[in-house]
């Protein structure tokens, strides 16, 4: 699910990008960009409690250290790309 969700995050903010590139409203696709990114990070913790709850030590031996750096990484990438626009409105002004 996690992936599923990543994908539409991803997918919606360069959306966003190109929406303030033609000068049309892009403060929809921005929220949904985000809201889909938190969605990212809620189905991949609930990903991680699984294992815990299934004490499947090895998964989480394997993928946990490798996902928390990527999953950070990739946060703010995209809350910087989906405020990009808003930031450079405001230089506009």
């Amino acid at each position: 699910m996690w992936v599923i969700l990543g994908v539409i995050a991803i997918a919606v903010t360069f959306l966003n990008l190109y929406l303030f590139t033609k000068g049309k409203d892009y403060k929809l696709a921005m929220a949904l960009g985000l809201s889909f990114t938190a969605l990212t990070l809620c189905a991949e913790y609930s990903m991680v409690s699984d294992w815990v709850a299934a004490e499947d030590w090895g998964a989480l031996m394997d993928v946990v250290p490798t996902m928390e750096w990527a999953l950070w990484l990739l946060t703010i990438v995209s809350i910087l790309l989906n405020i990009t626009p808003v930031i450079l409105e405001k230089r506009r002004k």
